[in-house]
């Protein structure tokens, strides 16, 4: 740059014009304080490519379309009041393109009392491309960076924060401001802080390997304290001659989440087929007991032997209670779906939730919006209603509210994800919630297990959320409860939306205020692999006039229907061994005899395998049955025909 000239002081004509002939290589040119021109050095011409000629008289600003970095009024005035300016403007060339000038003005008094303005200028057009340039990578990368789902933090030796990126601002909840130089162990709870000061002073004394971290878990800690689990990778960098290292940050609490819910699914699949498996033989050995008994009773006079039997008949009966929640936990228990609308039919259900509850729980139904249609067995719905409600009253000994919320949701492929037995779609949400004690998150870990209860001996099973959950697993849907300890529960039971609600037919009447078992002379055909079940139900049948014919297994089965043309109805338990189920049997039966009616009875169904879902027009019998249900089962398939 020229020397400073020191103003405000009066410089001759012949004074400037030597000025310029000195320095006429730098890139200096004088004007009047209105602008016009006086000295254009030869530096001038050749950085804005106007000849001396071209540019003496012209005025400055309209020579070289000067661009100000502020107003030009300001300008004049720094002049005025300080003898000189400098500052970054833009000039014109002569060709048409923007120069980048450094420029430095100085006001120097002229002796017929003027002013002019000597104007020394840089061409930084070079430097400000090289910048624009580092601005424009760096805005890549970190548009790049920006879109890396994992957040990364770059750090000094020291631990020094020098970089935070945009999905760790998201991650840890603060700026890049708030980080930016501050020590990398505030992004970490108090234990991990030093152990993690030691890991890099380690590195740094040993030099044991270039990653430092790779794919460490540790423990990370938002700006609101909340703690959370996170995958770390560490990298070394050299950046300036200074070593640098790069953390890459994975959030595992999804990962964690969706592993949890797996694993407590596959204990639930597990636990379901347990109970599912035990609740079949239990039904086995209740239909024989049950059976037994009222062969029994049929040959008893009155008296108090028939109150005792009575007694066990009632015992036999809360057995097959039992073992329908435990179906209904293992998801096992036969469901008989139809088209609903949710917010009916549960409303419909008020009036025995009231009975139930009692005054002192104050109920109320909101059935927001419609489509609420839904494929449901509406009575073990009811059941779940129930049992969600009973639990209510019990966590609420002094009243409150139990509010039952009817909705249609969308449940999206990231929700889903989170649950490995969910499907994204639309659906309807009941959602009861209540103002009760709440659950701790031990409890409610445990809540929907069999036999699990926080209530006293002798109040409870420890089946009814259990019992909700198979309920709503076996239809598809899916079980959420929220809690809160002091603040209350709300179970939250999602089940596949449908588009539209056919009329229901209304169920056959199978009731009789006759005492008398229906009758009938035709052959059956009994297929039981349990000898002491299969021998009660050929009594049962023969003592209704039926000819019975009986196999342990489906193989014997058709050996016998080949030798007996003259069976009507098949009679038939599910689950077998030797290699052929009571479905398999149905289906082989049929195509010898397309006439003959197929009546199904197991401890439990598997999906798929009751009713008409495989055989046209057969039924469905669960055991333990009674001698009246089968009676009327077996007399209206055979009036069918």
């Amino acid at each position: 740059m020229p020397h400073r000239l020191v103003s405000p002081r009066t410089v001759s004509s012949h004074e400037l014009d030597a000025m310029v002939h000195v320095l006429d290589g730098a890139d200096i040119l004088i004007h009047r304080f209105d602008g016009t021109i006086t000295h254009w050095s030869i530096g001038c011409e050749n950085m804005y490519g106007w000849a001396r000629e071209e540019a003496v008289g012209e005025k400055v600003h309209d020579l070289l379309a000067t661009q100000f970095p502020e107003p030009v009024e300001n300008i004049r005035d720094q002049l005025k009041s300080r003898g000189s300016w400098q500052g970054e403007i833009i000039h014109r060339h002569k060709s048409g393109h923007d120069i980048h000038i450094a420029s430095r003005c100085v006001l120097v008094n002229l002796p017929e009392g003027d002013f002019a303005v000597i104007q020394t200028n840089i061409d930084v057009s070079a430097l400000r491309r090289a910048q624009e340039g580092v601005k424009s990578r760096e805005a890549h990368l970190t548009s790049i960076l920006d879109t890396v789902p994992d957040a990364m933090v770059v750090i000094d030796d020291k631990g020094v924060v020098l970089s935070f990126s945009k999905a760790a601002e998201k991650l840890f909840g603060m700026s890049s401001e708030q980080i930016c130089g501050r020590n990398v162990s505030n992004l970490m709870p108090n234990p991990y802080r030093d152990a993690h000061d030691g890991y890099i002073d380690h590195y740094l004394d040993t030099g044991e390997k270039r990653i430092i971290g790779y794919g460490r878990v540790v423990t990370g800690q938002r700006a609101d304290g909340s703690q959370f689990p996170m995958e770390l990778h560490v990298g070394e960098a050299t950046a300036n001659g200074e070593r640098i290292f790069t953390g890459f940050v994975r959030d595992l609490t999804s990962r964690y989440k969706i592993e949890e819910d797996l694993r407590q699914s596959q204990k639930m699949e597990a636990v379901g087929q347990l109970t599912g498996g035990i609740a079949h033989d239990f039904n086995n050995l209740l239909t024989v007991i049950s059976g037994n008994l009222e062969m029994i009773e049929d040959k008893l006079p009155p008296g108090n032997l028939r109150e005792i039997l009575g007694e066990a008949q009632a015992a036999a009966a809360d057995g097959a209670v039992l073992t329908a929640q435990l179906l209904a936990f293992g998801r096992r228990q036969p469901l008989n779906p139809k088209r609903a609308d949710l917010g009916q039919l549960v409303s419909s259900f008020s009036d025995l939730l009231r009975r139930t509850l009692g005054e002192d729980i104050r109920l109320s139904t909101v059935i927001d919006g419609s489509g609420l249609n839904v494929l449901v067995d509406s009575s073990q719905l009811q059941n779940a209603i129930l049992n969600i409600a009973l639990n209510a009253r019990d966590a609420m000994p002094k009243g409150g509210s139990l509010t039952t919320t009817i909705s249609r949701v969308h449940l999206d492929a990231d929700y889903a994800k989170m649950y490995p037995e969910l499907r994204s779609g639309n659906f309807v949400l009941v959602t009861m919630t209540d103002t009760g004690s709440g659950m701790t998150e031990e409890v409610k870990k445990h809540a929907i297990e069999p036999f699990f209860t926080t209530k006293e001996v002798g109040s409870g099973t420890g089946l009814g959320l259990s019992m909700v959950y198979g309920f709503v697993k076996q239809s598809g849907g899916h079980l959420q409860l929220y809690s809160e300890v002091g603040r209350g529960t709300a179970v939250r039971i999602y089940l596949p939306a449908i588009n539209g609600v056919k009329p229901q037919e209304p169920a056959p009447d199978h009731g009789s205020d006759d005492n008398q078992l229906p009758q009938g002379d035709e052959v059956v055909l009994v297929v039981e692999d349990d000898a002491r079940v299969r021998r009660v139900a050929v009594a049962r049948l023969a003592s209704m006039g039926y000819t019975v014919r009986e196999a342990e297994n489906g193989h014997r089965a058709l050996d016998l229907l080949k030798e007996n043309p003259d069976v009507a109805l098949l009679f038939t338990d599910i689950v077998m061994p030797g290699g052929m189920t009571g479905d398999e049997l149905a289906k082989e039966v049929r195509i010898l005899r397309p006439d003959i009616a197929v009546l199904f009875t197991s401890g439990y169904s598997e999906p798929g395998l009751a009713g008409n879902d495989t055989v046209p027009g057969a039924q469905w019998l669960r055991k333990p049955y009674t001698a009246k249900e089968l009676a009327l089962r077996v007399r209206e398939l055979l009036d069918a025909k």
